[in-house]
């Protein structure tokens, strides 16, 4: 385990086979205000209402210092996808509402940039990724959530070893309206990548 001078918990960078995964930073604006306004039309139905300043350089170190501050509090942690081949940033993943004590469970989230959709790459980032949430950030059942009509992430999921638990009504707020989600989540000790592509 690392930190860096402000105390925030980080690992070294995360390699898979076509990808590296680490923290967000500031100088990560460019990249991410592109590939996010190249992609709106992509994500806007599937994520939190977007702000009119939502891909302004100031709200993106705003959120650079919520994910520090959340990764101080160990609270979440934020990861940036980036391709080997070229430095492309193609996507996100998050792990948020991070509980301690009798739970050690956080909740993931994850984005993927348009032009990068369908390609397994993300296939690839929550595979290896979810060992190193349960080995070396101490959690042992990591939660997801996605809209019932959303059956690529649904499929992602279960591909990557999830397991369906619920329905969960009204469960967040996206683009603006409170819709039902079908729940997820995996546990420490169960297989990881455990189904194959159909």
């Amino acid at each position: 385990m690392l930190k860096n001078l402000l105390g925030i918990r980080r690992f070294s960078t995360i390699k898979t086979d076509r990808l590296y995964i680490r923290a967000p930073e500031n100088e990560d604006w460019e990249k991410w205000a592109a590939v996010r306004e190249g992609s709106r039309q992509h994500l806007v139905p599937w994520e939190p209402l977007w702000q009119k300043d939502t891909l302004t350089q100031r709200s993106f170190r705003d959120r650079v210092r919520r994910y520090a501050h959340d990764a101080r509090a160990d609270a979440g942690y934020a990861f940036f996808l980036f391709r080997r081949s070229d430095d492309k940033l193609i996507g996100s993943i998050t792990v948020g509402n991070v509980r301690r004590g009798v739970a050690q469970t956080g909740t993931m989230g994850y984005w993927t940039g348009l032009p990068y959709i369908r390609q397994g790459y993300m296939y690839e980032a929550i595979t290896e990724l979810l060992p190193v949430l349960f080995k070396e950030y101490g959690l042992r059942r990591i939660e997801a959530a996605c809209l019932p009509e959303n059956v690529p992430s649904a499929s992602l999921l279960v591909k990557a070893g999830f397991s369906r638990e619920g329905y969960a009504r009204q469960y967040l707020c996206i683009n603006g309206i409170w819709q039902d989600h079908l729940l997820f989540a995996i546990l420490k000790d169960d297989p990881i990548g455990n189904v194959t592509e159909d």
